[in-house]
């Protein structure tokens, strides 16, 4: 496992959330009232960017389908969503969030 330097925290106002990629894996990080959060950045149940979906507390509804999750676990919460998203370790130092990813030196 090794952290990785995300983005800058300044960059992603509250509310909000942004897609990134590590190693061939999107991945969606989340500012929920100035604590961010990091999972799969692709709904379990189709083909939709999870960062273009609605924000409402701690759940994401998906751009395509409106299913949820729960964004601090990855549980889905309502249909067609089934699968749980993968989630990451996030910690912010020196003005950056940086994320847990598998790999590594």
């Amino acid at each position: 496992m090794q952290w990785i330097q995300a983005i800058r925290v300044d960059s992603l106002p509250v509310g909000d959330a942004i897609r990134t990629e590590h190693a061939g894996a999107c991945i969606a990080i989340f500012n929920l009232g100035g604590r961010f959060y990091a999972t799969a950045g692709i709904c379990t149940h189709a083909h939709a960017f999870l960062s273009e979906g609605y924000i409402d507390g701690q759940t994401i509804e998906c751009p395509l389908h409106q299913g949820l999750f729960h964004i601090p676990t990855g549980m889905p919460l309502s249909p067609p969503v089934t699968e749980r998203l993968k989630t990451y370790e996030t910690k912010v130092a020196d003005g950056y969030v940086h994320i847990l990813v598998e790999g590594g030196k």
